[in-house]
Parts: structure tokens; sequence; C-alpha cells
């Protein structure tokens, strides 16, 4: 039985992995606090370009350096025990500031996408993500 580890052919992204890592020769894995400030950088720029349009050709790239930066602040922050979900830290905030849904109206959106994230039915996008971030304070990467 052929795995999906067969079909991979390392070679072919020898090449695409030097051209990004001269492009772009701090990025990969965060090992200390100034590659961490480089990959937000990153992130904070890839969130101007791409927003919150799932379909942009770097909107992957935008998921990928925001788990890198997320998985760094979480094994990095003194004080937290546990990793905490982008949508426990929305009503941790929430609660925190005193604020309501139509509160984050600016942030998010119409009342009803408000609803739709707080229920856990619907993710918050890299555009709410920013402006979130923005409001309290915080990484962007927190709400990824």
């Amino acid at each position: 039985m052929k795995s999906a580890a067969t079909d991979l052919n390392l070679n072919k992204l020898i090449p695409a992995w030097k051209g990004l890592r001269n492009s772009v020769p701090f990025f990969g894995p965060i090992r200390n606090e100034h590659d961490y400030e480089r990959m937000q950088a990153v992130l904070d720029e890839l969130l101007n370009v791409v927003g919150d349009d799932e379909d942009h050709l770097l909107a992957d790239l935008l998921d990928v350096v925001g788990l890198l930066v997320a998985q760094y602040e979480e094994e990095n922050t003194p004080g937290l025990l546990t990793p905490s979900k982008p949508l426990e830290i929305l009503k941790f905030l929430m609660d925190q500031h005193g604020l309501k849904q139509s509160d984050l109206r600016k942030e998010i959106g119409t009342q009803g996408v408000v609803s739709e994230i707080l229920s856990g039915n619907r993710e918050i996008n890299a555009r709410q993500a920013k402006a979130l971030a923005k409001r309290f304070g915080v990484s962007p990467a927190v709400f990824l």
C-alpha cells in the first residue's frame, strides 16, 4: 500500500525552501525572542495583506505563520497552564472589559456574525483577529 509520504518528492521542495529562506532568511521555527519578534512582524504584514480573504494566495501562509507564533507564545508565556481556544480567550476578554455582543460589531461584523462566533458556530477570521487584537492589546495569534 502506498502512503502519502511516498508520493512526496522532497527533492522538489528543496528549491522552493531555499528560495523562501533566501527571501525571508528568518522564516522557520521560532527558537528565541528575536525569531519571535521577526515572525510576529511577518504575521502582522500577512494580516494586513490577506485580511479576511480566505481565498487569497497567501492565506495558507498566514495560517502557518499564525500557528508558529501561537505555538511559541503557548510554550514561552509564563503563567499559562493550558492553551486556550480563541473563543475562550474572546469570552474572557469580553468579561474582563464588561463587553456585550453588540460592543464587538466594529471588530467582528453584524450582530449575527458576532453571535455565530460566540456560540462556536463560526471561527474568527484573520481580519477579525487583527481588529480584536488591536482592541484588547494582544497578539492576533491568540484569536487564530
